[in-house]
């Protein structure tokens, strides 16, 4: 018997969830063929099978949260290991005349041992709590006092908890390491775009355009921040980060090099970006990388927003809902269409003066008709 591990999946990636299996124990399968599809951080993989041969067993369920490096698969060893070459059953005939022996019955992986203290363990007998049903927060997934008792106040409460997996628990890592380390300050504006905005204007793009222009003037927030080491690294090129609501969850994939001047280009980049991300087959590589994040949530609601930066960058532009307001004027006021901007910045690395410059030069772009 060989296992097969979860392989590297690049990007620094460490675990995934197990979402479907497409094989079952006792199946032939064929080199390359799908195996089982994880989920990443933010995206859902297909891993293919690294050989020919007959599945063993399947050494993880659905919903499990694997390790780099974990078995996933165990294949047949021997001379009749790869006697099959597609998934399926063969004629009864075919059997007859077979004198391949029986395999085994395929066996359950083990179940990994509860880890809790016996003092724990009397608290969840106490409490009426199955220990089996927690996923422990002390070292090594150890069940603990407070983990039990949290787990008995759920149930008097007839709600019931969720562990967050996928994309909202590496939302939950990031914004947990954002507040732990960054320093962030934020300015806020508004850009009066009633030179060029209607209902069917395209907003992100000028928004994009907005930002590229901001990062010339002042390519300070265009830029990754080492903070162990104390170093800054600007970045030439603009890879900028695109917050996306999708059924999942915020995801924020990457869109390469949005200064560029081809408009046309830029428009068909960033929809097929957001129709793989929202369809999630982005690739890992997709949601890496980004060097200042772009979020429009006013197409949603609101004006303006506290944003978040995600290390290692160091500033996100915010967009509001646009909104009509009254400007003064000789014959009486008139009422132009405004966008409220929000700039959070991280102020270890980016000055008052720095920020001020860009969120200006975002609304110099801004005001510019079409």
């Amino acid at each position: 018997m060989t296992d097969f591990v979860l392989p590297d999946l690049g990007e620094g990636l460490q675990e995934a969830e197990i979402v479907d299996w497409h094989v079952a124990a006792g199946d032939h399968v064929v080199a390359d063929q799908p195996l089982v599809s994880v989920e990443t951080e933010k995206a859902v993989v297909e891993i293919p099978s690294p050989r020919s041969g007959r599945v063993l067993h399947l050494l993880a369920k659905v919903g499990d949260r694997i390790k780099v490096g974990a078995p996933l698969v165990a294949f047949e060893e021997g001379a009749h290991a790869d006697a099959g070459t597609v998934v399926g059953t063969l004629p009864a005939e075919a059997v007859h005349h077979a004198t391949m022996p029986k395999p085994a019955a395929p066996q359950a992986p083990p179940v990994a041992a509860i880890k809790a203290a016996p003092a724990v363990r009397a608290l969840a007998v106490a409490q009426g709590v199955d220990l089996g049903g927690i996923a422990g927060s002390g070292p090594d997934g150890t069940i603990t006092r407070d983990d039990v008792i949290r787990a008995a106040a759920i149930s008097a409460s007839g709600s019931t908890g969720e562990a967050l997996r996928g994309v909202r628990l590496s939302m939950a890592r990031n914004m947990a390491l954002s507040h732990q380390s960054v320093v962030p300050a934020s300015v806020l504006d508004e850009a009066d775009v009633d030179a060029w905005y209607t209902p069917a204007a395209d907003v992100t793009i000028r928004l994009i355009r907005a930002v590229a222009a901001g990062c010339v003037v002042e390519p300070a927030l265009n830029c990754w921040f080492d903070a162990a080491r104390m170093e800054r690294e600007l970045k030439r090129r603009i890879d900028l980060g695109i917050a996306v609501d999708s059924e999942a969850g915020l995801i924020v994939p990457v869109l390469r090099d949005a200064g560029r001047s081809d408009l046309i280009a830029l428009r068909q980049a960033l929809d097929a970006l957001v129709a793989s991300t929202r369809a999630r087959t982005v690739s890992p590589a997709e949601l890496k990388g980004g060097t200042i994040t772009l979020s429009n949530f006013g197409a949603i609601g609101g004006r303006y927003a506290s944003l978040v930066i995600v290390p290692p960058q160091v500033a996100i532009v915010g967009a509001g809902r646009i909104v009509a307001q009254a400007v003064p004027a000789p014959q009486g006021a008139t009422f132009h269409s405004f966008m409220p901007l929000s700039l959070t910045f991280d102020h270890r690395v980016v000055t008052g003066g720095e920020a001020a410059r860009f969120i200006k030069a975002m609304i110099e772009d801004l005001e510019r008709p079409a």
